[in-house]
């Protein structure tokens, strides 16, 4: 029989052959205070990204050729700063529930609630960049292909953010796991 590694894999084979349904030795407890851990950690990467995207975003209103925009660069504009700071409350939510509910044996539940407001502020954030893009493009060029452009880094963001690792999830694991 081969050996099995602490993933439960055996051989080279990248995960695929030779899988048990081992899984993790935790308590629900530790389970939950893991992938606290790990939430936390993928948050702060993505509340930083946001928080200074947001903030650029408002120092924008302030510039003297602010004014010299078009009413529907205007109107792209504050649908933009409304992604942001959409974007922010979501990815800052689940601080604020952890800290809300901390101490009342919920842990688990908590934990699929915050993971949720990280997904909304993720799709949030897509948004916003994708606004952010569109209208700094349209202000620079005011060119026929800012669409076609954006559109192109859209997919990019679409397949790195969520088809990647949807395929990876749909690959790597089975319905034991």
């Amino acid at each position: 029989m081969p050996e099995h590694d602490e993933r439960g894999t055996s051989g080279n084979d990248g995960g695929t052959a030779g899988r048990t349904p081992r899984g993790r030795n935790e308590t629900p407890d530790e389970r939950a205070d893991r992938r606290w851990a790990e939430l936390i950690q993928e948050i702060r990467v993505a509340q930083t990204g946001v928080q200074i995207l947001f903030g650029f975003l408002l120092t924008v209103v302030f510039a003297p050729t602010f004014a010299d925009l078009s009413s529907t660069n205007k109107i792209i504009y504050i649908i933009t700063v409304g992604l942001g700071a959409s974007a922010t409350g979501a990815l800052i939510g689940p601080v604020s529930f952890h800290r809300i509910v901390s101490g009342r044996r919920i842990k688990p539940q908590a934990v699929v609630w915050a993971s949720r407001l990280t997904f909304v502020g993720l799709v949030l954030l897509l948004a916003t960049l994708i606004s952010a893009l569109f209208l700094v493009l349209r202000v620079a060029t005011n060119d026929a292909f800012v669409p076609w452009m954006v559109a192109g880094v859209v997919t990019w963001y679409v397949v790195c953010w969520f088809v990647l690792p949807l395929w990876a999830r749909y690959r790597y694991t089975t319905m034991d796991d």
